[in-house]
């Protein structure tokens, strides 16, 4: 018999953190501990609005599967018990870390990858003026960041971006904008990215409006958020997008992230690992899609004032998992 526990915390940002659906101070995470014969599997998730989830919703959905979650359900099982989310991912990430105490291996073993010593991951510029992003900017470089997520909205669009590209000339920049724009427009600002060597632009259209996106001519590659949970959504991205971005909130945990990042790339497309606003262990959870992906956008953590222990290293835009192997 297993002994189950779920509860929110409450992480402070250092800074706020601001994207086009609005500004954030403290990342709200769900944990959920699995205890068996004296070893205990750890997860962490992410209730998201834009997904219709909060802290209680996703409470509930974890409470109404203790009992089964304490009588033995498996990670497959839980597959089908219960829909893709942060709910499902707390959980399956749990039952990912207790496998992997049981076998005495770490979670990259468990899961037969071996991951680099050093991962680049993309580190935030969130939305501001143009010239403080582009201090924002400029700081992240002057610190080693060579990879940077620009977050978008609607306004200042291409004043914000050359703003950036003059701080930053050898940067390599990627561009997120939340779903914030509109098909009107949209090939303008696809040759605007292109001309300031922009590498790849991430939802750019609402979910619902992907339509506008088939047969599009586009100069840089396009990259699906929203619009990509699991492996049901890659048939209908097919022809509107080259890359998914894979997060374990939306794919409710480790274990659809990793078929659908096989399938993914089955299928043509390019592999993006992306992350919520988290502490190292949803983090570490997600380490071993690093080999996968082209893309690691994994600096939720190191938004936060202070971080889970043991914490990641983070350092100049790197993330060095070794300390992820000590710790599992």
């Amino acid at each position: 018999m297993r002994t189950v526990k779920s509860y929110p915390e409450a992480w402070p940002l250092h800074s706020p953190f601001v994207i086009s659906r609005g500004s954030r101070t403290e990342a709200h995470v769900v944990v959920v501990e699995i205890e068996q014969d004296g070893l205990k599997g750890v997860g962490e998730a992410t209730p998201y609005a834009r997904y219709g989830e909060s802290e209680d919703s996703v409470l509930q959905q974890i409470a109404a599967l203790l009992p089964a979650i304490q009588d033995g359900m498996t990670r497959d099982e839980l597959q089908q018990a219960l829909a893709a989310g942060a709910a499902r991912n707390a959980l399956d990430c749990a039952l990912w870390d207790l496998e992997r105490q049981q076998q005495s291996k770490s979670l990259q073993a468990l899961c037969g990858v071996e991951l680099a010593e050093e991962i680049i991951t993309a580190h935030t510029v969130s939305i501001d003026t143009p010239e403080a992003m582009a201090s924002s900017a400029l700081a992240l470089w002057q610190h080693g960041a060579r990879l940077l997520k620009i977050k978008l909205d609607h306004h200042l669009i291409s004043e914000r971006l050359v703003a950036i590209r003059t701080a930053v000339p050898e940067a390599t920049l990627i561009v997120d904008a939340n779903e914030s724009w509109q098909a009107e427009g949209l090939a303008a600002r696809c040759q605007l990215l292109a001309d300031l060597n922009v590498a790849m632009l991430e939802q750019p259209l609402p979910a619902a409006e992907d339509a506008a996106l088939a047969n599009f001519v586009h100069p840089l590659p396009i990259c699906a958020d929203e619009s990509c949970h699991t492996r049901e959504n890659l048939a209908q991205l097919k022809g509107r997008y080259e890359m998914v971005n894979i997060k374990l909130d939306k794919t409710g945990g480790l274990t659809e992230a990793l078929a659908l990042a096989t399938a993914a790339r089955q299928q043509g497309f390019t592999v993006m690992l992306g992350c919520m606003l988290c502490t190292s262990r949803a983090i570490r959870a997600a380490l071993p899609l690093t080999p996968l992906a082209k893309f690691a956008d994994l600096d939720g953590p190191t938004g936060l004032a202070a971080d889970v222990e043991p914490s990641l290293h983070f350092s100049h835009g790197v993330l060095k998992p070794a300390a992820a192997s000590a710790a599992g």
